[in-house]
């Protein structure tokens, strides 16, 4: 093995050429997650006027539809969002969002705790 200065000083150049490419993927990795998150969180907000569920459960309503009509969670969530801004929503989507709605609707329905009755 050839460990001349130019030869040592070229190893450590190519080590610090391939770290700095790992870090850029990795940093567009990151940007990517952070700006689905961020239309994931917009599609929840989106449901819970919507639908009139908890964000917790519009939470579930995404990962449903995107489950059963086996489209990503971020694809699903740019679609609700064009959804409540007008657009169309695809219809095998449309579909299980109306069901998984309705499915958590009666959830909610089911285990909301009672109202307490008036004092006299």
């Amino acid at each position: 093995m050839d460990l001349t200065p130019d030869h040592a000083a070229a190893s450590r150049v190519n080590l610090l050429l391939a770290e700095a490419q790992r870090l850029r993927a990795q940093n567009e990795q990151l940007q990517q997650a952070v700006t689905s998150h961020a239309v994931i969180d917009q599609a929840i907000g989106a449901l819970a006027v919507l639908g009139q569920l908890p964000p917790e459960e519009c939470w579930r309503v995404l990962r449903d539809v995107s489950q059963r009509a086996n489209v990503k969670l971020r694809a699903v969530s740019e679609h609700v969002l064009a959804f409540a801004q007008g657009g169309d929503l695809p219809e095998a989507e449309r579909d299980e969002l109306r069901r998984a709605i309705a499915r958590y609707r009666r959830l909610a329905a089911v285990t909301a705790p009672a109202e307490p009755s008036p004092t006299p």
